[in-house]
């Protein structure tokens, strides 16, 4: 068995690593074997205080805002770079933290984290304003100006990924950071400040705090430095971000809970869409906020594809995320094991039939759950309504269109949905009906940062990606001149 050593992490504050002010640590566990391989500093409000007062000075100093979007685009270009020449390392660490396969450590965090960097570098000099036309006699237009500091707070499912989502945007618009990674997993995060550094990334630019959610992540919201709030979490803790912010008028972006579903019609191609079924609820150990749980199957091929995914969802590899054959590795954590432990006994409970899986995964100690399929659960049944947040399917019959829709709109939440079809009048006029802010047809969890995505109703408002969420940073100013 091999021991794997990490460095113990510091707070990193206006270009510089320091431990919190009162010396408390935190520690990092690897849930492949539920053992601790390295502590980072905990910190607190003080802690919070320093790195938005680094990033107020950076801001308002124009470090970094006074540069043109084309100097910004050319740094963060240049980050893109260092993610890819430092992908090993990358991978290595969101593997060891998160218990993601290393496989898709490289194919999916580090690919997307550099694209991410690439694509908002590209768009770091498109920001502009415009001339606006009116009877006045006076010469009017905006400008798009950065909003200042962003305490950007992210979630432990995609620690890389999810914070480059907010980091390259806000830095492409001319912000200043402070960002707290989640309890769990806040390696990378720590990472990509020596990357950021190295690329050129002033000091004070971007400030990394780790500690925990009570302590620094509610210090960071209420902060008075701080002009934005970008999150993404749970719906619970993304209303009480959004109440602190809403107490100050602070602008804020939340992408919060999920539970898709993924709609399979008679006319689909049953090969094709068992293989986005299982991705869509097996990716990231069901750690996906944008995963498809839900599955609901039209009722003439309802026992055909329920026997398809019952001989193949238990040959799906499960085990030590860092073998390259894995696909599904641990839970990030033994609470969240235990949820959807609970979960699956709900299910029982409520008269659903376990298909296949249903219980832990004994392996070297770690937190495992083997792919678990629930059938005839009723549609009131909180283990369909609620999200659960681990590889557990749910699936359902419908009769017609309009019960499938009705039914994949029946939760609180809409954060993604999935269309399998052939008929493409079908695909566009279901997509049109369903309440989520991404719809995939025919695949599932097909993301780019050209392509925006975030939430309706409990999942959240505002978007990542595109030129959406560099909007989203930025502030439009007038100015009219008159000419009298």
């Amino acid at each position: 068995m091999t021991t794997f050593e990490i460095e113990p992490g510091q707070l990193f504050i206006g270009g510089q690593w320091r431990e919190a002010a009162d010396g408390a640590r935190t520690e990092v566990v690897d849930p492949s074997r539920g053992t601790v391989v390295t502590t980072v500093a905990a910190a607190g409000a003080a802690d919070v205080d320093a790195a938005v007062r680094a990033a107020r000075e950076a801001y308002d100093g124009g470090a970094w805002s006074g540069l043109s979007g084309r100097e910004r685009g050319r740094i963060l270009h240049r980050v893109a770079e260092l993610i890819r020449e430092n992908a090993d390392e990358l991978a290595r660490l969101e593997s060891l933290d998160v218990g993601k396969p290393i496989t898709l450590c490289h194919a999916v965090d580090v690919t997307n984290a550099a694209n991410d960097y690439e694509h908002f570098a590209a768009l770091a000099h498109s920001l502009h304003g415009a001339h606006r036309d009116t009877p006045m006699n006076a010469v009017a237009y905006t400008r798009q100006e950065p909003l200042g500091v962003v305490a950007a707070i992210t979630p432990f499912n995609f620690p890389l990924i999810l914070a480059g989502s907010k980091i390259a945007p806000a830095l492409a618009a001319g912000n200043t950071i402070v960002h707290k990674p989640a309890d769990e997993t806040p390696l990378s995060a720590l990472f990509m400040a020596r990357l950021l550094q190295e690329a050129g990334v002033p000091d004070g630019v971007v400030n990394v705090v780790t500690g925990t959610g009570p302590v620094a992540g509610d210090a960071l919201l209420r902060h008075p430095g701080v002009d934005k709030i970008a999150f993404t979490g749970s719906t619970a803790v993304g209303r009480h971000a959004a109440s602190v912010a809403g107490e100050s008028l602070k602008p804020v972006t939340m992408e919060l809970g999920g539970n898709a579903a993924h709609v399979v019609f008679e006319d689909a191609d049953l090969e094709k869409a068992v293989g986005a079924v299982i991705k869509g609820f097996v990716f990231n150990t069901g750690q996906f906020c944008m995963g498809g749980p839900r599955l609901l199957v039209a009722r003439s091929v309802y026992s055909t594809l329920l026997g398809i995914l019952a001989d193949a969802v238990p040959g799906v590899p499960v085990g030590d995320p860092r073998r390259p054959e894995t696909v599904v590795g641990p839970m990030a954590g033994e609470k969240h094991l235990k949820k959807v432990e609970e979960y699956v006994e709900l299910a029982r409970k409520e008269g659903g039939r376990i298909v296949c899986g249903g219980e832990r995964l004994d392996l070297d100690g770690g937190y495992y759950y083997k792919p678990t399929v629930i059938a005839d659960l009723p549609n009131d049944s909180r283990v369909v309504q609620e999200e659960i947040f681990g590889p557990v399917l749910t699936v359902q019959p419908f009769d017609s269109e309009d019960e499938a829709v009705a039914l994949a709109n029946s939760t609180p939440y809409g954060l993604a949905s999935g269309v399998q079809t052939t008929n493409l009048a079908r695909a566009h006029r279901v997509a049109d009906r369903l309440q989520a802010g991404i719809v995939w047809i025919n695949d599932w969890a097909m993301l780019d940062p050209a392509v925006p995505f975030g939430g309706v109703k409990d999942s959240g408002f505002g978007r990542e990606y595109g030129p959406e969420a560099l909007a989203a940073y930025t502030k439009v100013k007038s100015v009219v001149v008159s000419l009298d």
